[in-house]
């Protein structure tokens, strides 16, 4: 599955390992996303991860108007899921 913006996310590697978060912004090449939980990283001040080191869901969230409590609540009531194909 492609990634694009307001994809939900579970990081694989790093401090956040095995976190929700959501891709508030694709860099460059697509090798690198900006990713929010609207806890520990805000949506104003996103974390720059390598994709390699992220699990891709089927999850696809509306990011316009959205603010850090509200994404906050969104992660915390989305079961994470991925598509058969990726597992």
């Amino acid at each position: 599955m492609k990634i694009i913006e307001g994809t939900v996310v579970k990081a694989k590697a790093g401090r956040d390992d095995e976190r929700n978060f959501v891709v508030t912004e694709v860099c460059g090449d697509g090798r690198y996303v900006l990713i929010a939980d609207g806890k520990t990283r805000k949506l104003d001040k996103p974390k720059r991860k390598n994709i390699k080191h992220l699990a891709v869901s089927n999850t696809v969230i509306d990011l316009n108007e959205i603010t850090d409590k509200k994404l906050k609540m969104i992660l915390r009531n989305t079961v994470f899921s991925v598509s058969e194909s990726e597992v």
